[in-house]
């Protein structure tokens, strides 16, 4: 039933060697070359408010009440909000959460196809750690390359305005924080095309169809140790 391509940079030759101690003979996928930073974990009044876009004396209110949990440094007012409990919050109350590393792996997916966007973030939300944006234009894309900051953007190369090159130039020249896994998405592409789209700057191709685990094995593959941050 399903026919999936997953190749990556190591199957054209490159970081062989990296993919093989991973897994060999699977499609592997090459190292992401950002360097991975320490998390933070408890966050100060100011902080959560600055993330949530309140001034600070809100952020006392809802820890006072027990809407935010966390607790009090001993023998001080001060308080502290651990990541977990924020994350809680922003989330119940639908505070989006840009800004705030989670540890999950941040995915951008630019697919007109919206009903199969929304299953493959349904998919990949409830499978693992991942938090999934979608956009319809390149105009909406760029925007949320800023914004969310992802760690993985699927680019569907098929669309009939999307020039493949265009798109991942564009994305190698923003100042982003993070190095961009950049995977172009595509009705049956062959083997022929997703070596010309790795030649282009892709890091990688998926033939559509594909599940949502073919695309986490790729994305497992080049995160192997952690996420970046």
């Amino acid at each position: 039933m399903i026919r999936p391509v997953a190749v990556c940079r190591e199957e054209a030759g490159c970081l062989r060697s990296a993919a093989g101690k991973r897994s060999k003979g699977k499609a592997g996928a090459g190292e992401i070359k950002g360097v991975m930073a320490t998390r933070k974990t408890v966050f100060t009044t100011g902080e959560v408010a600055k993330l949530c876009n309140v001034a600070p004396r809100t952020v006392s209110k809802w820890f006072d009440a027990g809407h935010l949990r966390g607790y009090r440094i001993p023998g001080s007012k001060d308080r502290r909000i651990p990541l977990d409990q924020l994350v809680r919050f922003m989330r119940a109350h639908g505070i989006p959460l840009n800004g705030l590393d989670t540890g999950a792996t941040r995915v951008l997916v630019f697919d007109r196809d919206v009903q199969w966007t929304k299953a493959l973030q349904s998919s990949l939300e409830a499978q693992g750690d991942y938090e999934v944006r979608s956009a319809e234009s390149a105009f909406e894309a760029g925007a949320l390359l800023r914004e969310h900051k992802p760690h993985v953007f699927l680019v569907d190369v098929r669309a009939a305005d999307v020039e493949p090159k265009t798109i991942v130039r564009g994305v190698r020249a923003l100042d982003l924080e993070t190095d961009v896994c950049v995977v172009a998405i595509g009705a049956d592409l062959t083997a022929a095309e997703g070596e010309g789209l790795m030649q282009a700057g892709f890091d990688g191709y998926l033939s559509k169809p594909f599940e949502a685990r073919t695309l986490m094995d790729l994305i497992e593959r080049r995160i192997p140790a952690g996420r970046p941050s």
